[in-house]
């Protein structure tokens, strides 16, 4: 009987001393459970400053510490031709009678939206049914700087040999006229009648631009 109590309080010792193991194995899983629960929440809240160091970077411009262009409505960069040479596109032509016979000014007037300006000689062929003559440069005249804003506008003579020989001459119906540092011409009509004789139309000159300003 000493031996079946005996036994019987070592079997429930043991039984107590499993259990107790087991509840302590329980607790242990539980609390690393809860642990590692702050470590997710860490790494997760990392997320947004990572994103908001991303929009820094885009908006530093490529890192060039400069600001970008500005741009017009529809997203292109916006520019300005402001102190660049004058364009053909951008001016008007016309004509007006000079001081003295055989003289005839050629206005250029500015009609673009910026100051262009204007340094040399132009250009100037007349044209006709008779043929083309080229105006060579008047080299005794000197050469001045135009800055035109819109709407001002400057001038330049051509000088021809005035037929009065009571002939017929060479009549040039147009002027063919391309500004300094342009490649771009306009046509416009203008009558000159010149001698038809030799040599008549290596008279044919045209001053600086500004010349008659």
């Amino acid at each position: 009987m000493r031996l079946r109590k005996t036994s019987a309080v070592i079997a429930a010792a043991v039984a107590a001393a499993l259990s107790l193991t087991a509840c302590n194995g329980e607790d242990t899983s539980e609390r690393g459970a809860a642990a590692s629960a702050p470590a997710e929440t860490s790494a997760g809240s990392g997320s947004p400053s990572g994103a908001g160091a991303t929009d820094t970077t885009e908006g530093s411009g490529g890192g060039d510490g400069q600001a970008p262009a500005s741009a017009s409505a529809s997203g292109a960069p916006s520019t300005s031709s402001a102190g660049g040479i004058c364009r053909t596109a951008d001016l008007s032509f016309s004509s007006s009678g000079g001081m003295a016979e055989g003289e005839v000014l050629i206005n250029l007037e500015n009609t673009g939206s910026a100051s262009c300006s204007m340094h040399g000689f132009p250009g100037l062929d007349l044209t006709g049914e008779d043929g083309t003559v080229s105006a060579e440069r008047n080299s005794g005249r000197s050469v001045p700087s135009v800055t035109l804003a819109p709407g001002e506008r400057t001038t330049f003579s051509l000088y021809f040999p005035p037929n009065t020989s009571g002939g017929s001459g060479v009549t040039f119906t147009s002027a063919v006229v391309t500004p300094p540092d342009e490649t771009r011409s306009h046509t416009m009509p203008l009558s000159v009648n010149i001698p038809a004789g030799s040599g008549s139309a290596s008279r044919v000159t045209v001053t600086p631009v500004g010349s008659g300003k």
